[in-house]
């Protein structure tokens, strides 16, 4: 009897510690930075953080959001797993001094959760009107686009019940407002100072999911901070204009350097890596194929320097070249695709800088008197050792050699060497 009661007690004892521990078990909530331009190693990025939240039977994914914009292919790609996610989305647009720019305007208005931190900005969400090879649009393709655009951006707004007007000023006139005036005109949900307040004031809150309702729980939430990964972060630095154009000029200096010192081995493995990566920056940019052709232009004006004696003309041409490419390589209007001028001035001085040196000294190579082979005998003197009368012999450097000369030359007399002629050696009297 009592051996019962003790199992009993042990058993309710074990009910209830299961009960206690399945009650205070904590959600998680996953939370990813999207900090800078908007590319498609971005679009990757956050589609990859949406499918892993759902694999850890995550509560929900918190998207910290700071950019100034990027492209429309990733900020559409974005939208549409945002909108089609399994389980609800919350951008944050933070720090304070963060924004939602441009694309980031409709990134913010597709999650099912849109907040701001105070300080911050949304807006500004005209849409970029690029054309073949850089150039603009004409008015009507223009006018086209930026239909599209706000009519793209209303719909997202509508399906997550938000102000349809606002969004389609931000596309049309490229209005831009604070996070205190975006909650007023019901742009975003919620202003909190930092995440914590925002879970907490979300507690309990229905979402409209694809699958159905889910009701938030995100008190005591365990927040997991999902980095992103190394190879996300390569390509993602790679995707930045700034970045994609060093490299381009740094591949393209290298293999420049390999093919005019032979064997240097090094510097043309760096190029080639370097041209590689700048290529695939370059694929997801919009990029103005006219730039790309001035700066490859110019690097051919510098190989023709070492070729053909132009008096620096052709080396003037070269950096002309490489800096009008340099300056329609992003030909947008878009800030955040555009190319610095802090990183292009310094970039096409040096460039130029490292060229030149390279003709320099290739050049003076090759005007430098030879000291060995046939070519450095040239101008030798050498002594008559019989009399040359279409032919005889001389001595030079302890070796006797056949010699002739269009003059007659007497034996004991002194002659320079005018030309090698096979194992032959054409001479001239010194007088």
């Amino acid at each position: 009897m009592f051996k019962k009661i003790k199992y009993a007690i042990m058993a309710v004892f074990i009910l209830t510690g299961l009960f206690a521990g399945a009650q205070d078990k904590s959600p998680v909530i996953n939370v990813i930075t999207v900090n800078g331009v908007i590319t498609s190693p971005t679009a990757k990025y956050v589609a990859a953080g949406i499918e892993d939240a759902q694999k850890e039977n995550a509560e929900a994914l918190v998207i910290l959001l700071d950019t100034p914009g990027g492209m429309d292919t990733a900020m559409r790609e974005i939208a549409k797993s945002i909108l089609n996610a399994p389980l609800p989305v919350i951008v944050y647009v933070s720090p304070s001094g963060a924004r939602a720019a441009s694309a980031g305007v409709i990134i913010t208005q597709a999650a099912h959760i849109a907040a701001m931190a105070p300080g911050t900005n949304i807006g500004a969400a005209h849409p970029v009107a690029i054309g073949i090879g850089g150039k603009e649009m004409d008015e009507t393709m223009s006018a086209k686009l930026e239909n599209d655009a706000a009519a793209y951006a209303r719909s997202i707004a509508k399906t997550r019940g938000r102000s349809e007007d606002w969004v389609e000023k931000a596309v049309r006139k490229s209005e831009s407002i604070t996070a205190d005036e975006a909650l007023k005109l019901n742009v975003v949900d919620y202003v909190a100072a930092d995440l914590k307040t925002l879970l907490a004031a979300i507690d309990q809150k229905k979402i409209d999911l694809v699958s159905g309702t889910k009701v938030l729980t995100t008190v005591n939430a365990v927040i997991v901070d999902k980095k992103m990964g190394t190879r996300q972060s390569i390509l993602s630095a790679i995707s930045d204009p700034n970045i994609s154009y060093l490299l381009l000029l740094i591949g393209l200096a290298g293999l420049y350097f390999e093919f005019s010192t032979p064997g240097a081995i090094l510097p043309g493995v760096i190029g080639g890596i370097s041209l590689l990566l700048a290529f695939f920056g370059l694929s997801t940019l919009p990029v103005n194929y006219t730039g790309v052709l001035l700066i490859i232009f110019g690097i051919i004006l510098f190989i023709a320097e070492i070729k053909i004696m132009s008096h620096g003309m052709l080396t003037v041409g070269g950096v002309i070249s490489l800096a009008m490419g340099s300056l329609l390589l992003f030909d947008t209007p878009e800030p955040a695709l555009r190319l610095s001028f802090q990183v292009l001035i310094p970039a096409v001085v040096v460039a130029s800088a490292f060229f030149i040196v390279i003709i320099y000294l290739a050049v003076k190579a090759q005007m430098r008197k030879h000291f060995t082979g046939a070519e450095a005998m040239i101008g030798e003197e050498v002594e008559i050792v019989k009399d040359i009368d279409r032919e005889g012999d001389v001595f030079i450097k302890g070796e006797y050699w056949k010699a002739r000369s269009e003059e007659p030359i007497k034996k004991g007399a002194r002659a320079k060497i005018i030309k090698v002629e096979g194992m032959k050696l054409l001479v001239e009297e010194i007088k």
